[in-house]
């Protein structure tokens, strides 16, 4: 009996490491297989977007044209205009800039530039002082200006040649 226990102990010895071993095999291959499917499912889906993306750029035309470069037009002498408030006298004087993006655009609206110049003055002097004092009233007249400007641009032109109208200097008086 004594021969039968050692012979059942050292089967159960060898058993025991071929288990462990049998365990970390199950439990490694699992893991491994899982790593390379992740990392072969990002590799697929991420060459997948790129080839596509390069597709599309080659094929297709860009969908946002590129913005010319941005062209500034003093508008030379400074306006003053007068107003009477609360039987002061009182005045404002506006440095303008035009803000343009083609050149042969503001060339033909330059010749309209006295008609320019009377929007604006006209535009100006109508304006009630103490609203000019904020900033919220600055905001609004360089508004007024600007769709003053692309009204006329648009109606002697043809197309709307002045993006903004910027006031480079406003001092009331």
């Amino acid at each position: 009996m004594a021969k039968k226990d050692a012979e059942q102990d050292s089967v159960s010895a060898e058993a025991k490491p071929a288990g462990k071993l049998k365990l970390i095999i199950m439990i490694v291959v699992p893991l491994l297989l899982a790593v390379g499917l992740s990392v072969g499912g990002t590799w697929f889906f991420l060459n997948k977007g790129a080839a596509k993306s390069d597709v599309e750029a080659e094929s297709a035309e860009p969908a946002v044209p590129v913005k010319q470069v941005a062209i500034y037009e003093e508008l030379l002498p400074a306006f003053v205009v007068n107003f009477t408030h609360n039987g002061r006298a009182r005045y404002m004087q506006v440095s303008i800039a035009l803000l343009v993006r083609d050149q042969a655009a503001l060339d033909a609206l330059k010749v309209h530039m006295p008609v320019l110049r009377n929007r604006l003055v006209m535009l100006f002097s109508n304006q009630d002082f103490e609203s000019l004092i904020t900033p919220v009233g600055k905001e609004m007249l360089r508004q007024q200006a600007t769709a003053s400007v692309q009204e006329l641009a648009q109606k002697e032109t043809g197309k709307l040649t002045v993006e903004q109208v910027l006031f480079t200097n406003l001092v009331l008086q």
